[in-house]
């Protein structure tokens, strides 16, 4: 399967790939053990892991007439997307004015930030 580019999960879909990177291979029965009760109805649950494999986040490997899935996109992949994505709609593409609003909002602090900084630099000269 070719990767496709990466798309927004909806909540729902997030909640299952997380169940994935947690876990790895399953089986949609698998999956649906991990939800707390009420459980998703197995048809449910299994049409949204066929949507997840045709929009890329997901492969399978057939045992007879069942599938084992498993995610072909990592969540660090996801996350650097998703940090993209809220970085440009909220902070014009701009990951200066992001930290900016985070430090100006105490979320992050100036020492935090020089430590940052003093690990980049750490990283970078290596």
């Amino acid at each position: 399967m070719s990767k496709k580019e990466i798309t927004k999960l909806s909540e729902k879909k997030e909640v299952i790939m997380n169940h994935f990177w947690d876990k790895g291979e399953l089986f949609v029965r698998e999956l649906r053990e991990l939800y707390p009760e009420p459980k998703p109805h197995f048809n449910t649950l299994s049409t949204q892991v066929r949507e997840l494999e045709v929009d890329g986040f997901l492969d399978h490997k057939a045992y007879g007439p069942t599938y084992q899935y498993y995610p072909i996109v990592s969540r660090e992949d996801y996350s650097r997307f998703s940090m993209g994505g809220f970085i440009g709609n909220y902070f014009g593409n701009s990951y200066l004015n992001a930290v900016s609003a985070f430090v100006g909002d105490g979320k992050v602090s100036i020492d935090e930030l020089k430590e940052l900084i003093n690990h980049l630099e750490s990283k970078q000269n290596k």
